[in-house]
């Protein structure tokens, strides 16, 4: 693979505008190559390679010859200088010493791009350096804390005095062993005070009575000054805040409040540890990047450059600096022995989940799995043609019945398939789907992970539904008759079962997620609302006939004396419960940006809440209206749906896609796009509006009875299933834009401890 594809697929997706540019520079080198091959023909360069092969050996010595070096001087075609900006950081100008006629205007091009390059390069990479060294120096003080809390809560009756009687025989021990810290971490630390994660032997410190920081004070002085934060992340948490108006409470030394405190220092970490191994490998490649270009220069213009430049390369910031690797032994070190009982391996293994890897399985039963659903899919097709169960009238009856209880696999199964053909195109686009969603490293499924999974689900609801037909039509015995309708009723705690089953097979920790997130929507507004949360309960929107499928198991199972469709919508309780399974997707979305409103202060999330209880309005409107077929109804439905699929198409493609924007170098659309093809983005637009439209049929046809069909109805929510699809990539894509356009690429961890003194501090200079 060429490098130029390797260094592409190594860059950190929300980091890309940050790295070199690569593929820029080759362009100008390209240039450089067409003057040089009009210029010089390739006769004369392959003569001087072969005359080179009988000049005398210069031997095997490490060390450079005088003759060479004296060469490298002469045939030097660059100077670097180092400017200070006002920042007091360095500024890199090359200056092009050859006189420069046309042919060289674009080598003096291609070193202006690079000095610009490695500026910013370094002032990316110097900022970054100094974020991470501002968070080392916050987990410090959480470190300090959580320590403190362990000997508290494992010793409640410690008396301070009992340690600080023994600092005055142990002072000497403590300022000995500081003493003889290496040179380099004394730099470090001298550099940046109070920033470097060095808690080792500080509980050893704390078991011997001895306080490392400051020998005159108590180490459990910290507890003083430290309470708990109240992340509103639990409904009790939000609970409380709302009740007593606090966001932080007091520490009450219990072992559920240690166990709590270690849990999220070990998220936050993981978390920091990432971010360190992620700035390293940015390192790493746009170095590499450097020296790659500059051999290329090299190659095509015939001259020497690289050595001083990548001189000046690795003395510039990202080439000399090295807190970050001093900070990764430190988080490695410190992790495995304060989180993995000072098993180094074991710390590594959370540190550093393993990637998964593609197994050739998960494909073959992709393939085999499609097509056993396809054959399935015939085979019913064929039965039900051949047996005319939809012409003949005793069969009519239990079509319409049999219909909706099948359905709702297919409304799951279509949308899983729409969710594995939007990881495709994510991973495609190089949108980082994983992050944005929160999953854990190594946990997210790919698409072909995704893909296995609707294919055997599909296979077996077409499978059941082929037996529950052949049962029902062509069986003559009576024996099975009682049997046949619990078919459906097995495959629904078949589909419950994989769903809530606590075995590590089928993909648990996805199921898990999925599972904490559906808890989270229910919850609302209960839980800080993340974006996993308000994007499934986005998804529950278009499946609200699915929802309705339920309830019709409950009527059809749970009411024998009600065993047909019609008579269950002649109830008024099933009606009402009609009309509310369709509202919860919206009222939980209304919820949620409740939430977000009282939390972010930002009144578009008031907008939003407004967009969802106007379709509520039309939705209950348009229900009724279908219910009770009254004419009354009509004109309140036709203007209500008008209006909330106005305000809804407009908000999909404005927000939530981020287009229709005025001042932006692509007409209509967003300055940056991930999908090349520009007409894309108006298809999308189009089909966005025209899928929205068609739920008005509901409401303008006038015999509403022939589209109250069970098929009808599926078919509409099939078309809403796969316009949620469509919406679900270009909503990420532009997520992810906003990532990148912040450089955001990790997420925010909440700290268990909070320093209230600081904090009154920081409001007083305010």
């Amino acid at each position: 693979m060429k490098f130029g594809k390797e260094f592409k697929q190594q860059k950190v997706p929300e980091w890309t505008d940050a790295y070199v540019d690569y593929n820029g520079l080759k362009r100008i080198l390209h240039k450089v190559r067409q003057f040089r091959q009009r210029q010089r023909p390739p006769t004369p360069m392959r003569i001087s390679q072969q005359l080179s092969l009988y000049k005398p050996f210069s031997g095997l010595d490490v060390k450079s010859s005088p003759e060479e070096t004296k060469n490298d001087v002469e045939d030097q075609v660059i100077a670097v200088e180092t400017v200070q900006n006002g920042d007091s950081r360095e500024v890199y100008n090359t200056n092009f010493l050859p006189s420069t006629n046309e042919g060289e205007e674009s080598e003096v091009t291609f070193f202006e791009k690079l000095d610009e390059e490695l500026n910013k390069v370094n002032t990316f990479y110097r900022d970054k350096v100094e974020e991470v060294i501002e968070e080392a120096a916050s987990l410090n003080k959480q470190m300090n804390a959580l320590i403190a809390l362990r000997i508290k809560v494992k010793q409640p009756d410690i008396k301070k005095c009992h340690i600080l009687r023994k600092v005055s025989t142990d002072s000497s021990s403590t300022e000995s062993s500081k003493s003889d810290s290496p040179n380099r971490e004394d730099t470090l630390e001298s550099r940046h005070v109070g920033s470097k994660i060095d808690v080792e032997g500080i509980d050893d410190a704390y078991r011997n009575g001895v306080n490392p920081d400051n020998n005159e004070s108590d180490p459990l002085d910290v507890l003083d000054r430290v309470r708990i934060n109240n992340t509103l992340e639990s409904p009790m948490s939000t609970i409380r805040s709302v009740l007593n108006d606090s966001k932080d409470k007091d520490l009450r030394f219990k072992k559920e409040e240690l166990k709590e405190a270690e849990g999220q220092l070990k998220v936050a970490f993981v978390e920091f540890y990432r971010k360190l191994h992620l700035l390293k490998h940015y390192s790493y490649v746009n170095l590499l990047a450097f020296s790659k270009i500059l051999k290329k220069y090299e190659k095509i213009a015939l001259r020497r450059a690289a050595r001083s430049y990548m001189k000046t390369v690795d003395d510039s910031y990202i080439g000399s600096s090295d807190e970050v690797t001093l900070l990764l032994d430190r988080v490695e070190s410190t992790f495995s022995k304060y989180f993995a009982n000072s098993n180094r391996r074991e710390g590594m293994k959370v540190l550093r989940p393993k990637r998964k890897r593609e197994k050739h399985r998960v494909t073959f039963f992709s393939g085999f799995f499609s097509g056993c659903s396809i054959a399935l899919l015939i085979a019913i097709i064929l039965l039900i043609q051949a047996r005319k169960v939809t012409t003949r009238k005793e069969h009519s009856m239990y079509i319409d019945n049999v219909f909706p209880l099948y359905s709702l696999y297919a409304y799951i199964i279509l949308h899983m398939l729409m969710y594995a053909a939007n990881i495709y195109f994510w991973k495609h686009c190089r949108i980082n789907y994983s992050f944005i969603f929160g999953f854990n490293q190594g946990t997210e499924l790919s698409y072909q992970d995704v893909f296995l999974f609707s294919t055997g689900l599909a296979v077996l609801t077409l499978g059941t539904f082929l037996v529950h037909v052949h049962m029902k039509v062509d069986s003559v015995n009576a024996v099975y008759s009682k049997y046949t309708e619990l078919v459906p009723l097995g495959l629904l705690i078949v589909f419950v079962a994989i769903f809530l089953c606590p075995f590590n097979i089928l993909y648990k920790s996805s199921r898990l997620f999925l599972m904490r997130s559906l808890f989270h929507c229910i919850c609302a507004p209960l839980y800080k609302v993340q974006f996993a949360d308000f994007f499934l309960a986005d998804q529950l929107t278009s499946q609200v006939q699915a929802m309705r499928c339920l309830e019709f198991y409950i009527c059809y199972y749970g009411m024998r004396w009600y065993t047909k469709e019609e008579k269950c919508h002649h109830l008024d309780l099933y009606n009402f419960f009609y009309i509310i399974m369709a509202v919860i997707p919206y009222w939980i979305r209304f919820l949620q940006c409740v939430r977000r409103l009282f939390e972010e202060k930002d009144w578009v999330h008031l907008v939003n809440g407004s967009r969802y209880f106007l379709t509520i309005v039309a939705v209950v409107v348009r229900t009724v209206f279908e219910l009770k077929m009254k004419k009354s109804w009509k004109v309140l439905a036709l203007v209500s749906s008008v209006a909330a699929i106005l305000f809804n198409t407009y908000w999909d493609i404005a927000i939530d896609w981020g287009l229709l924007q005025r001042k932006s170098n692509n007409m209509f659309l967003r300055n940056k796009l991930a999908v090349s093809h520009k007409y894309v983005y108006f298809v999308v637009m189009v089909l966005d509006i025209v899928l929205r439209l068609a739920w008005l049929q509901l409401v303008v046809k006038f015999n509403i009875r022939a589209l109250k069909g069970t098929v009808i109805s599926a078919l509409f929510s099939s078309l809403e299933i796969f316009r949620r699809g469509v919406w679900m990539f270009f909503r990420l894509e532009n997520e992810h834009l906003n990532n990148v356009g912040k450089y955001r690429a990790f997420k925010s961890v909440p700290l268990p401890f909070s320093y209230y003194e600081e904090d009154e501090n920081e409001k007083k200079d305010e």
